[in-house]
């Protein structure tokens, strides 16, 4: 009897990680109403591949940002950096010192727009203040920032570190976008210093002290607005930090629900705690100076979460709401010694399978305490660029067909009804085969098949299944692109 008890429960535990996991990707979505924020929306599908930059003076450790301040048990949140990794109060006060030595030098923010360019990205969203509260930007709100006399790098004449990089990459003609950090462990009205920190959230009781929180909420929109009103235009407001929000206790009725709600990285511990910001305020502020703004309040339900950012993974097909896969391109978010990135066939591989499935891809890179970025993130971004010079049109605009993907082959469909065929290459297939099969039926009326970057028309035979392209011996050792060969049908 104990044993068939024990054998249902753990049947049942099963079942619910299943089900948890399908609503974790299924992810809710409210969609939006404003028809200027619509349309902003609608382009920024199209663009499709984005560009995301963790910089922080957390960079000189070459540890993971922030997090190392947080007295939760998770083994990337370990102090093993400075002299007193053991002794929280004085890891605090040597993380905090880090102002004091960072002096990025190097600094040149049109080398990585270039570089970013070359690749085919076409926005790009950089950490202004990330938890640890360290801004880079000139925050007329607090002194602990790169501008600020403490810091060596404020007598530089780029200390605007955020300005700079956006005034940079809008040259390129890409969007710019502010990630923030809702919650700021720096500042006395969020970690009050009478009270330890217990966990990531504020360590007092919001309610109970509203004088308190309304002084944090004042500084928290300030600092926003500061970002959308002085520093040129900003088209993305990427707010992170989930858990600081309006409690959800209300939705969460049942023991069933928690237990649903607790799989996402202990959410129902950290989403009890009302730390109501009022974001629909705030946002509406911010779209009075841009109308339509995007606004990504990450993993907080509700209207203001444009778009959805599944961090580090990729969904196993289509979404019914618009999102971007957030993927670490080397090492960690944060800066890493020797990182060893992804491989040109990897990262090509990635932007394509994200896109095939209605998708952008948002791709991290993470400059070092200098002002530069690794080599390998240079060698990566040429290798998107060199691959997208001959094969951005069927990227750039295009949406999901079914059935998206059938075993190495994508799909998209362009704007004019074209489909094209993504083959995707095995690790060392360096030459194209003789034959390649379509696992998909072609379109009826096809009049024309060809290879991006080749003018040769290609013979065709259809299938039960589908139908296969003749590859000429011309071209099966002379492909016009490496990792992802693109087959356009009209």
């Amino acid at each position: 009897m104990r044993k068939s008890t024990l054998f249902s429960v753990i049947c049942f535990l099963f079942l619910m990680q299943v089900y948890s996991q399908a609503i974790y990707e299924e992810e809710r979505y409210v969609p939006e109403t404003n028809p200027e924020v619509l349309a902003k929306l609608a382009q920024w599908q199209d663009l499709k591949f984005g560009l995301l930059m963790h910089w922080g003076a957390y960079s000189q450790w070459g540890i993971v940002e922030s997090w190392s301040l947080s007295p939760e048990e998770y083994g990337w949140c370990e102090r093993k950096m400075g002299e007193n990794p053991d002794n929280y109060n004085a890891y605090v006060k040597e993380y905090e010192a880090l102002k004091t030595t960072f002096n990025p030098v190097k600094f040149a923010p049109e080398k990585w727009a270039e570089a970013a360019n070359y690749a085919g990205m076409k926005y790009m969203i950089f950490t202004t203040k990330h938890h640890d509260g360290f801004c880079m930007f000139d925050s007329k709100y607090t002194d602990y920032k790169i501008t600020d006399e403490e810091c060596p790098f404020s007598s530089n004449p780029r200390s605007n570190v955020a300005l700079e990089i956006f005034d940079a990459f809008r040259a390129k003609g890409m969007w710019a976008g502010a990630y923030f950090s809702k919650p700021d462990w720096h500042h006395p009205q969020y970690w009050d210093p009478y009270y330890p920190p217990r966990d990531r959230n504020v360590n007092y009781e919001p309610e109970a002290n509203p004088e308190k929180w309304q002084k944090y909420m004042d500084f928290t929109h300030n600092q926003i607005m500061e970002l959308i009103s002085d520093y040129g235009k900003v088209d993305i407001l990427w707010l992170d930090g989930g858990w600081v929000a309006k409690d959800n206790k209300e939705t969460i009725t049942s023991w069933y629900d928690k237990q649903l709600a607790a799989t996402e990285n202990g959410y129902i511990k950290h989403c009890m705690v009302n730390q109501d910001i009022k974001m629909d305020e705030l946002v509406a502020k911010a779209r009075e100076v841009r109308p339509d703004l995007l606004v990504v309040d990450r993993a907080v339900h509700g209207i203001n979460q444009n778009y959805l950012t599944p961090e580090n993974r990729v969904p196993e097909s289509t979404l019914d709401y618009p999102w971007e896969s957030c993927i670490i391109s080397g090492g960690g978010w944060a800066h890493t010694k020797n990182a060893k990135y992804m491989s040109g066939r990897e990262g090509v591989q990635l932007l394509v399978d994200i896109v095939a499935k209605g998708g952008n891809l948002l791709l991290n890179v993470a400059p070092t305490p200098e002002g530069e970025w690794q080599q390998g993130a240079y060698d990566l971004l040429k290798e998107y660029g060199d691959w997208m010079a001959i094969n951005g049109e069927a990227i750039y605009g295009s949406k999901t067909i079914f059935p998206y993907k059938a075993d190495n082959i994508c799909l998209t469909e362009g704007k004019d009804g074209q489909v094209y065929y993504f083959y995707m290459a095995e690790e060392g297939e360096n030459n194209l085969p003789a034959k390649i099969h379509i696992p998909v039926p072609q379109k009826s009326k096809t009049k024309s098949i060809k290879l991006l970057g080749s003018s040769k028309k290609l013979k065709w035979k259809k299938t039960e299944e589908g139908f296969d392209i003749e590859i000429p011996k011309s071209l099966q050792k002379q492909a016009p692109s490496k990792y992802v060969w693109v087959f356009k049908v009209v």
